[in-house]
């Protein structure tokens, strides 16, 4: 079963983040705490959301109890210049091992498909590591196409610092004096 995350599953968010980034060689990058996780999905304007994955009623999936959360979405909504409208950018997706195969996975990315389409979205997208055969064949069977042409870039650290104190610097008569989104 898909559904929305409520406040009492930020823990075991937190955990599967934690997970995954395991799997993804990087845990030492993974610094999000449940507060922060806490406030961006349920605070007073939540710009992230979450989907869980629970195990089925029967709970027969290796011996998983039912209902336990085996697995989520983490999104938010993007913004096309060139359609016009917003879409879906999927964060991170997971499913813990011992529940992989049971269909989970599919289940979530077809939940965010399905929000696509009833709001009117038109783009559904996300990034997977390049070592990551296993969910890159599984993205491609459901259709996902890599974007051949592009490449993500990410600026953080002392680069991103730098960068930010140019619109900070009162020598530049064009800088930013406010922002809200």
């Amino acid at each position: 079963m898909i559904r929305p995350a409520t406040p009492d599953d930020v823990p075991v968010i937190h955990a599967m983040i934690r997970e995954l980034a395991e799997y993804e060689r990087a845990l030492g990058e993974a610094k999000a705490t449940e507060e922060q996780l806490r406030e961006a999905l349920f605070g007073t304007a939540p710009a992230v959301f979450a989907l869980i994955a629970e195990s089925d009623e029967e709970g027969v999936e290796g011996g998983i109890p039912a209902g336990e959360a085996v697995g989520f979405a983490l999104w938010f909504r993007n913004f096309s210049t060139w359609t016009g409208t917003h879409g879906i950018y999927l964060e991170d997706l997971y499913v813990r091992p011992r529940a992989r195969g049971a269909g989970h996975g599919k289940a979530l990315l077809a939940t965010l498909a399905r929000i696509c389409v009833d709001r009117g979205y038109q783009r559904f997208e996300w990034s997977v590591l390049d070592w990551n055969a296993p969910s890159i064949a599984f993205y491609k069977s459901l259709g996902a196409e890599p974007m051949e042409e592009w490449t993500v870039r990410r600026m953080s650290g002392e680069p991103l610092h730098t960068l930010a104190a140019l619109a900070q610097s009162d020598e530049n008569p064009n800088r930013a004096t406010a922002l809200s989104i």
